[in-house]
């Protein structure tokens, strides 16, 4: 096998592994999203347009998940129940992130009928169900974002937000080496879609 062809397929298979416990729509997404985002770019008009059409056809049309074939995404992403996910094509997502169904992450209008930026995601981030973020804000790394939060402002790294507008009720300090039950205990918010539920955890 040439190593053009081994590039190729480690790249479209990144997030394979990743994603053994979630299910095979959410392997198939990913699989045509990294194949998509090489082949879409090839110089070859025709081809390339062809499989963006197909992508966006299979995709977005059919298993109803809006991930534009050109978003910047890190390595290792994990979708669980991949569907109703909307995010903008100009979204940064960094590696080992985790995303859930009923999710926006994109753009918001601005006082002057103006689009926003959108938002860039850090590493290995933990985005439950049902979450909104919108405008240029930034997710910093390790964070956790409960279920049903609408967040509209930058997110600390290794913070736990809830609620509409998302707020900080947490901070993780555990070294990511060292990680055990406290980040397990906090990750359980992606997990439930009541904020007093949510809120209930911590207090």
């Amino acid at each position: 096998m040439s190593s053009v062809m081994i590039i190729f397929l480690n790249s479209i298979l990144q997030d394979w592994q990743v994603n053994k416990e979630t299910s095979t729509k959410s392997r198939f997404i990913l699989l045509m999203f990294r194949s998509t985002k090489i082949l879409g770019n090839l110089p070859l008009p025709f081809f390339s347009k062809f499989y963006r059409i197909l992508y966006q056809f299979l995709i977005e049309w059919i298993l109803g998940v809006d991930l534009p074939w050109d978003t910047q995404v890190g390595q290792n992403l994990k979708l669980f129940h991949s569907h109703g996910l909307v995010v903008n094509h100009e979204t940064i997502i960094g590696m080992n992130c985790t995303l859930r169904h009923s999710t926006t992450i994109g753009n918001k209008m601005l006082q002057d009928g103006t689009p926003s930026g959108s938002p860039k995601i850090g590493n290995n981030v933990e985005i439950g169900s049902n979450v909104v973020i919108i405008g240029a804000i930034t997710v910093g790394d390790h964070a956790v974002i409960g279920a049903g939060s609408v967040v509209v402002k930058d997110v600390p790294n290794r913070s736990v937000v809830v609620g509409n507008p998302a707020r900080v009720i947490r901070t993780l300090n555990t070294p990511l080496s060292l990680m055990n039950n406290e980040l397990h205990q906090a990750s359980e918010l992606t997990s439930v879609s009541n904020h007093s539920n949510t809120d209930s955890l911590y207090k």
